[in-house]
């Protein structure tokens, strides 16, 4: 699935020789700025271990039981046969060095890399399991196309040794001075000239003139038995002819933190071939992978994780590949790993597109992501790297190019072609689009959307989120001084700054990784929006919003008053009711009362109910608060009294009634007809407050001698202290109300608790 496919023929490697020329004192194509140490003493050693693993029941079944191992921290299962493609089951689990704990079965991929002419084994992906010292294996074979498992299964264990920890700085490279010749193409795989009959008939490795002299793992038994490691001697190229690597071209897109092989702890001594470059200098797509391993490593582990890649691709399949097959490699943290060395700015051929690696570049992602999403640290650099390479060389990462497939091939979608073809491809692409794999997952597959998107900009979902003052409609109100905060869909570090708009001019410019600006606008109405400049320099625009810019304050057109209101009275809760009109030249947001209670009212509202305590002046203060922020204020003082009927003047007969229902204990009553009650005040608002019954009658309300009401205290249900009648006017002055009896049929009784007026 992750693994790379990587073809080469004969007709490539006549130019071997010119390739090999490259002197590794160090790797031309570094820029300037990579010149710096890792502060590490130099490469990590990995080691290989294998262990056989015969068959039994007629071949369709093999097995390791639980075996002690020398410590090793990832593993595969390789076959002798590269062209057979196991459909059966390969799993393993291993035993944690230091806590003994054995881990759950791991599935193994059983992608052998067929149609790879220069693999000598078959294998499965390899698998980071985390530093182990015991494993168990069980393969069985499926029944699909094959009822035998393959001939020479093998366990192959690597410990990827201890050293460099990711996101270290690029290590320096220095270039040999005397490089004059051209390179050219890595013969890694074949040029659209090329034939199938010559991708199959050279298996030395470019730039060797003798028979390859690659150190094979040595297979050893469990612990108990002798195991020896593999380990890679240094092997000299000064030989070999010079020549000069292709150019570097800038990029339209900065270039992203890399971490060199010296800083991941490349032992060079295992791959001293010199590198080689795309056959026409030009990088056309990335293809993106997954190396299809477990997602449990650390991001502390992930350079052993590429050590160990690096030693699977080398030695492990005998593939007689020059060096780890991706050109870059990416963990789910986000540091980008320099993979094929020959100069991470330079078209180096890497081995990972069968078919495709003449004018690819490779980008995998360290971890397997059919059912699990990749992080968006993982995804951030993959889109930056993607952007990088395809900068350097005007390809637009949201379009389509044409390539020449190198083999015969079949893609993931049962899409087939043959050797020459022109075929289209998304310029960035997964695996899958060029070679019969799963690779790179279906969850980062879905994700290539978003990654195009992401690294040719420009900044997508940029939406004003936020704007200081108020707002009301679609429409905010501020004093002058003004926030506006923004939300984008695109990660902060591809977005290089962001523009705040006034009226189409620039208020104030932030970084990337902002997500608000300051400005002053003057009084008037304003378009107000966010201009956003992704790393390729393409802009996005928000939608506009329109802001006011206000200072005038809000005004009460009708003054805070209050009046008496129906309702239950007591000495400590007189009814009332509060009213008010307030009003703004731009947009009312509330009113608020502040005093003698808090409530807040919309800019509609009028009215509102309250009470206070009788006897007490209480001065209700109010406050109206425009969108902008402005405010004005407004208050009103009155004092409730009750006048009890003992106040009033009588006319007929009344009958004292003591209960402590009514108000100061005491009522009077009259079943009389034309009995009279008269209360004489200076005020502004007045309330007759009686008891009620289903016996109760009516009773004739005159206001300064005029007759204004008739009052029936008929209630279903007993009521004391009830607020029947209120009148109200504008200003104060002296007042005068009478009650009459009206001596109703059945029902003469009114019980009277006197009233109540404002002062």
């Amino acid at each position: 699935m992750g693994r790379p496919r990587y073809l080469w023929g004969a007709a490539a490697a006549a130019v071997a020789a010119l390739s090999a020329a490259l002197v590794f004192q160090g790797v031309p194509g570094e820029s300037a700025d990579s010149a710096r140490s890792d502060g590490k003493p130099g490469p990590v050693t990995t080691q290989s271990r294998t262990v056989a693993l015969p068959t039994a029941e007629r071949g369709t079944r093999a097995a390791l039981k639980q075996q002690d191992t020398k410590p090793f921290s990832m593993l595969g299962i390789t076959w002798a046969d590269p062209s057979v493609r196991v459909t059966g089951t390969i799993e393993a689990r291993t035993r944690a060095t230091g806590s003994g704990q054995w881990s759950t079965w791991l599935r193994l991929d059983g992608d052998s890399g067929q149609g790879e002419s220069t693999a000598r084994r078959g294998g499965t992906e390899p698998a980071w399991v985390g530093p182990s010292d015991g494993v168990e294996v069980r393969v069985t074979a499926g029944g699909r196309s094959s009822g035998r498992l393959p001939a020479g299964l093998r366990l192959d264990m690597i410990d990827p040794g201890e050293g460099a920890t990711g996101g270290m700085e690029p290590a320096a490279f220095v270039a040999d001075p005397t490089e004059t010749s051209s390179a050219t193409a890595d013969p890694g795989e074949p040029t659209p000239s090329d034939t199938a009959a010559s991708e199959t008939a050279t298996t030395t490795e470019p730039g060797d003139s003798s028979t390859p002299t690659t150190t094979a793992p040595t297979t050893s038994a469990p612990t108990g038995a002798t195991q020896t490691p593999t380990t890679s001697a240094p092997t000299s190229t000064s030989a070999s002819p010079r020549a000069t690597a292709p150019t570097a071209p800038p990029s339209t897109a900065p270039r992203p933190a890399i971490t060199s092989r010296a800083g991941w702890g490349a032992d060079e001594s295992m791959s001293p071939e010199a590198p080689g470059y795309l056959p026409g200098g030009k990088i056309k797509a990335v293809v993106v992978h997954h190396t299809a391993e477990n997602n449990d490593y650390t991001c502390a582990e992930a350079p052993a994780v590429v050590r160990g890649i690096y030693a699977y691709h080398v030695t492990s399949l005998d593939l007689k590949w020059k060096d780890i097959g991706y050109n870059f490699l990416v963990d789910k943290c986000g540091t980008v790993y320099e993979g094929r060395k020959g100069g991470v700015d330079r078209p180096v051929m890497g081995a990972h597109a069968f078919g495709f690696n003449s004018e690819t570049t490779g980008i995998s992602v360290l971890g397997t992501y059919t059912d699990v999403a990749p992080s968006q640290a993982a995804m951030v650099s993959v889109a930056k790297i993607a952007a990088w390479k395809l900068g350097q060389y005007g390809v637009n990462p949201t379009g389509t190019t044409t390539l020449t497939a190198g083999a015969d091939g079949t893609n993931y979608f049962r899409k087939s072609w043959a050797a020459g073809a022109q075929l289209s491809f998304p310029t960035i692409h997964g695996h899958r689009d060029g070679y019969n794999t799963q690779c790179p997952g279906d969850s980062l597959y879905a994700k290539l959307p978003t990654l195009r998107a992401w690294a040719a900009g420009p900044v997508a979902g940029l939406t004003i989120k936020s704007v200081s003052g108020g707002v009301s409609g679609t429409t905010y109100y501020t004093k002058a001084g003004v926030t506006v905060g923004w939300a984008a869909t695109t990660p902060s570090s591809l977005i290089t700054k962001y523009e705040l708009l006034v009226d189409g001019k620039t208020a104030a410019t932030t970084a990337g990784t902002a997500t608000s600006a300051k400005a002053t606008l003057a009084v008037g109405t304003h378009k107000v929006q966010v201009r956003a400049t992704h790393q390729s320099g393409r802009t996005a625009l928000s939608s506009a919003a329109t802001v006011v810019a206000e200072t005038t304050a809000p005004s009460f057109t009708t003054k805070p008053s209050l009046a008496l209101r129906t309702g239950t009275v007591n000495t400590t809760a007189v009814p009332l009711r509060l009213t008010w009109k307030a009003t703004d030249s731009a947009a009312l947001k509330q009113v608020r009362l502040t005093a003698p209670v808090t409530a807040t009212y919309g800019p509609t509202v009028t009215t509102a109910n309250h009470t206070a305590k009788s006897g007490v002046a209480t001065t209700w203060s109010m406050t109206a608060t425009d969108q902008a922020g402005n405010t004005a204020t407004a208050s009103v003082a009155r004092t409730p009294v009750v006048l009890q009927e003992t106040s009033a003047v009588k006319s007929g007969t009344w009958a004292s009634k003591s209960s402590t229902s009514y108000l100061g204990g005491k009522s009077y009553s009259s079943s009389s007809k034309n009995a009279a009650l008269t209360w004489t005040f200076t005020g502004r608002s007045a309330a007759w407050v009686v008891s009620r019954a289903a016996t109760s009658g009516q009773a004739y309300v005159y206001v300064d001698g005029v007759k204004t009401a008739t009052v029936d205290l008929k209630s279903s249900t007993t009521k004391y202290r009830d607020a029947i009648w209120t009148k109200s006017w504008s200003t104060s002055a002296k007042h005068t109300v009478k009650i009459v009896v009206v001596g109703t049929s059945g029902r003469p009784a009114v019980t009277t608790d006197g009233i109540v007026y404002l002062k």
